[in-house]
């Protein structure tokens, strides 16, 4: 209206060119703001895809065929199938028909999530006596890693995952374990990551190495774990089990109880993983999907007591509909240690697990820390998936 009204008086040519320039000048404006628009539109979205926490959801293969069907995979960003053994140095499908089934299924679920990424974990609790032999030289190293990055290729999968207990230290009993391990256990994740970059070459796809290590310290007098974690992408801390001799404890706790004095909690795993060089972007909180029930002889407060009895319980879905405040169970919070847990007082039976409440709390840390995410065992300990719906919903 403004150009109008200005060019009312003037020579038709004059006019014309004038309003000619004054168009090319506003169109060109426009493509610049809209150039500026699409790059703060990208940028925005490589800082949200830098800093989404990944949801590192364990898998168990060792049951047999798995139910895909169930697996709600838009809520998970890794899958780690669980488990492939060590036999002969080198690491060993026990079941190659049904984990090969397993592994196409798990494929599959890829068309409803293109970014999810698939990795084999070797070893486990009861897979572990062999690592020590199977890394202890370069030559065996070689053969091992190759051995392992050969069953991601013939699968096309994403990535590995070393869940060794122990490198250093005594795990299940009769596991092999020696003082090399300490350097071994860092030259391991160097022959591994070697293989993985020639197969990123030949794929032209990121191929990924994760560890699953224990939460209690000490673990980090046997290992390397600064320098192992400059050739891991992730740092899985198996933040639960965090036993204390014969006491009865909270077992996967985010901070120190007050109740009775506590040595282990996923606070002091995270500072002292820190501490030891692991970067916190590669710190990866590990929640149990399950709980661990203590029985004590004098029920009193229960946490802090010597237990006569512990026991694994398969999970949180059962707890969370059959047993709190059900079948002499009260539930108690601790608000110090932020963790639930159920006493019974007729049975002397104390349980202890995560809850919404408890997942949320440990959501809010990574966010808050900046770690790299959360991870957790494992999927069918929670069949409908409470805790998975949890760290949705907290992570968005």
């Amino acid at each position: 209206m403004f150009l109008k009204k200005f060019t009312k008086n003037l020579p038709p040519a004059f006019t014309a060119l004038l309003i000619s320039t004054s168009l090319l000048f506003l169109n060109a404006c426009k493509s610049e703001e809209k150039k500026d628009e699409t790059a703060s539109a990208q940028i925005a979205a490589n800082d949200s895809t830098s800093t989404k926490p990944v949801v590192i959801g364990y898998v168990g293969g060792f049951r047999g065929l798995i139910n895909t069907d169930r697996i709600e995979v838009d809520k998970l960003t890794h899958i780690n199938y669980a488990f492939v053994d060590v036999q002969k140095g080198k690491a060993f499908l026990t079941n190659e028909k049904t984990d090969s089934t397993n592994f196409r299924k798990l494929k599959l679920l890829k068309k409803k999530n293109p970014d999810l990424k698939i990795l084999i974990s070797l070893g486990g609790w009861t897979w572990s006596e062999n690592f020590s032999d199977a890394v202890l030289t370069a030559d065996s190293r070689k053969i091992f890693a190759a051995s392992a990055v050969d069953i991601i290729k013939k699968y096309n999968l994403d990535g590995v995952d070393i869940d060794w207990e122990y490198p250093g230290m005594a795990g299940e009993d009769g596991n092999v374990f020696r003082k090399e391990d300490k350097q071994n256990f860092t030259l391991m994740f160097e022959a591994i990551r070697k293989e993985l970059d020639t197969f990123e070459k030949e794929s032209g796809k990121q191929k990924l190495l994760t560890t699953a290590v224990p939460g209690f310290t000490s673990f980090l007098k046997v290992v390397e774990m600064g320098k192992a974690a400059a050739f891991l992408d992730y740092v899985n801390m198996m933040t639960y089990d965090l036993f204390q001799g014969d006491t009865a404890v909270h077992h996967a706790a985010l901070y120190n109880s007050d109740i009775y004095k506590a040595s282990h909690s996923v606070d002091n795993a995270v500072k002292a993983f820190s501490a030891e060089g692991v970067p916190m972007n590669k710190l990866v909180v590990g929640l149990p999907f399950y709980g661990r029930m203590f029985r004590v002889a004098k029920l009193d407060k229960g946490l802090g007591q010597k237990h006569i009895k512990q026991d694994y319980v398969d999970g949180y879905t059962m707890i969370k509909d059959s047993l709190i405040n059900k079948k002499g169970f009260k539930e108690y919070r601790d608000k110090t240690a932020k963790a639930p847990y159920l006493l019974n007082a007729t049975t002397g039976d104390v349980l202890s697990y995560d809850d919404e409440q408890s997942v949320h709390d440990k959501c809010q840390y990574v966010l808050d820390k900046k770690l790299a995410g959360v991870m957790f065992w494992e999927y069918d300990s929670d069949l409908k998936t409470y805790l998975l719906d949890e760290i949705d919903k907290s992570f968005k």
